[in-house]
């Protein structure tokens, strides 16, 4: 297939091939093929038939510094964050930066595109839109060499706001243990929290309904949300996404920490996770949230209807 010409080329290929063998004057063969002196010129001078490139020889953006684009690249090779993710965590920084010049400095260093997932893309729908309060609670193992540690996350699905907590064994008294720690930690009122089937929060299905459980109170979980008129809701078996704001929560945790690092002890592993979900509640600004911090989202909740809140949140974390 040939080679497009430029659009206000005066010459083909065959031309400029002809004017590069010949050995007449410059003046003689411009004036046989009727082209300016300089262009017959400065065709004799190339090696080449085809086209120079337009544009600048050194591609760069109008609107970022070197520094600031060599940013944007280690920002995206060693995260792997969605274009809109990667401009909300710069959108501060950066405050020039635009969805397409974020996309334009991506396709210039080839990483325009996320290498593909091996999970298939899911076609279950959103979550419906509720109000602050509902609280999904999930438990997942950390296994270190020394042996395996229990993390608990709650995050509520309106805030995003996020509380975990660690213990050695994922029982019954620690997941009542859990639900105080969330009720005291989250500086407003928890109307709904959604669990699993698992041990740490719903007896198993085989003993609901039975004499143990009628006459000994129910399950320790199920007692924390009745002192604090909190309904207690389970996901349906073998169906997890129900569950999946807690679930996804997971994942993150699990690899920016015990799937990046190595940890000498229990307590640098801690220090880590506790870190990397503090940067998350005050630091991360979400696509969900309108690229706000969960922080942020809950300080204008308040702001917009303090009913529902214990306490003013800037005194919460203030305080802590």
């Amino acid at each position: 297939m040939a080679a497009s010409l430029h659009g206000s080329a005066r010459t083909t290929p065959r031309v400029r091939a002809e004017l590069q063998a010949s050995q007449e004057t410059t003046r003689a063969l411009a004036d046989r093929y009727g082209l300016n002196e300089k262009t017959g010129a400065k065709w004799r001078r190339r090696t080449t038939t085809t086209d120079a490139p337009m544009g600048p020889k050194r591609r760069r953006s109008a609107k970022l510094s070197d520094a600031e684009e060599a940013a944007v690249v280690e920002l995206r090779r060693r995260t792997l964050l969605p274009l809109d993710e990667i401009l909300g965590c710069l959108r501060e920084g950066i405050p020039q930066l635009s969805r397409s010049a974020l996309h334009r400095c991506l396709v210039r260093h080839g990483i325009q595109q996320l290498p593909r997932s091996q999970e298939k893309d899911s076609k279950r729908g959103r979550f419906q839109d509720t109000s602050i309060g509902y609280v999904d609670i999930d438990s997942c193992e950390l296994r270190l060499a020394q042996g395996k540690l229990h993390l608990f996350p709650a995050i509520d699905r309106v805030t995003k706001f996020t509380y975990i907590a660690f213990y050695e064994a994922a029982t019954k008294l620690n997941g009542a243990a859990f639900l105080r720690n969330v009720v005291a930690a989250f500086p407003y009122a928890i109307h709904i929290v959604v669990t699993d089937n698992g041990t740490p929060f719903a007896e198993q299905p085989r003993y609901r309904g039975g004499m143990t459980d009628a006459y000994g109170g129910g399950h320790l979980f199920e007692r924390v949300c009745r002192e604090h008129g909190i309904e207690h809701r389970l996901t349906k078996p073998y169906y997890p996404w129900t569950n999946g704001h807690a679930e996804r929560m997971n994942q993150p945790i699990k690899e920016a920490t015990v799937k990046a690092f190595h940890y000498p002890s229990f307590d640098a592993l801690k220090a880590h996770v506790q870190a990397f979900v503090t940067a998350y509640n005050f630091a991360k600004h979400l696509k969900a949230l309108r690229w706000r911090t969960p922080f942020r989202t809950v300080c204008d909740a308040w702001r917009k209807d303090p009913l529902p809140f214990k306490i003013n949140p800037h005194h919460r974390w203030q305080t802590r």
